[in-house]
């Protein structure tokens, strides 16, 4: 690919339409011992919200930015959001956008947060958890 003579990257996911990996959700909902080496490979939308950094005195953002976003249960254990398909990130937050990742990237991005967790598909069609040594897995490249 190419812009005034410069050479650019194809962007990992170019074709991705968001559809979720239905025998991924289906792993999960049954998970079997072969599921993080599936996750490693597979493709992950990472939930962004905007956050208003500046409003104005009428209330409209002046400026904001996009933070990925994570959770903190009752325990106090943060974990990061991703979600298998648009449908299940429109299901939990219809105003987030959806960063397309590999499950390996996920992991990494949760462990550098600070997180965790790796929450999968936190409002369904089946939440799955990701932690402890599993996460390090996850996160491990291959």
């Amino acid at each position: 690919m190419t812009s005034g003579g410069k050479k650019l990257a194809r962007p990992a996911f170019a074709d991705d339409d968001g559809a979720p990996d239905l025998e991924l959700r289906t792993e999960l909902i049954s998970p079997t011992p072969s599921l993080i080496a599936r996750l490693k490979s597979s493709r992950l939308l990472v939930a962004v919200v905007a956050i208003a950094d500046e409003t104005s005195a009428d209330g409209t953002d002046k400026s904001s930015h996009l933070a990925a976003v994570s959770m903190i249960n009752d325990a106090g254990q943060k974990g990061l959001l991703a979600f298998t398909g648009v449908d299940s990130l429109a299901v939990w937050d219809p105003a987030a956008r959806p960063v397309p990742v590999l499950g390996t990237e996920a992991a990494q991005s949760a462990i550098a947060d600070g997180a965790s967790a790796l929450v999968i598909d936190v409002a369904g069609p089946k939440r799955y958890v990701v932690t402890g040594i599993a996460l390090d897995e996850l996160a491990a490249a291959d």
